[in-house]
């Protein structure tokens, strides 16, 4: 999985440096994003960056709760929708912003083209 990240990162122009992903549930997540983006509000990913791009380098925080739950309303398998919500994070990490409508909708198509570099393995 580190290889497919990683060519994601590099087909955007940037240079791995260090990624921590987090596991969490709801409860630790929403404390997490009240506590530093006073958002009182449940969210499947928040990205803490550490460096500048085109290095990459941050902390993902990850609820595995939500992204269950967004794997079933959605239809999607659970190993595929948290391989979008990881790749998301990564590209905040490279610039890309959803804050915007036109930003949402960039967004989901760098996760579509992302998850399309995924390995065969990574697929089933």
């Amino acid at each position: 999985m580190e290889d497919w990240i990683t060519r994601v990162i590099s087909a955007r122009g940037g240079e791995l440096r260090e990624l921590s992903y987090i596991f969490c549930d709801d409860d630790y997540l929403h404390q997490v994003n009240v506590a530093y983006l006073q958002h009182d509000t449940l969210t499947d990913i928040i990205t803490f960056p550490y460096t500048d791009f085109p290095l990459v380098s941050g902390d993902l925080f990850i609820s595995t709760e939500r992204v269950r739950e967004n794997a079933a309303e959605f239809g999607e398998r659970y190993e595929d929708e948290l391989h979008r919500v990881m790749i998301h994070g990564v590209l905040h990490l490279c610039g890309q912003s959803d804050k915007a409508e036109a930003e949402q909708e960039a967004m989901r198509e760098l996760e579509a083209w992302a998850l399309g570099l995924r390995p065969d393995s990574l697929r089933k």
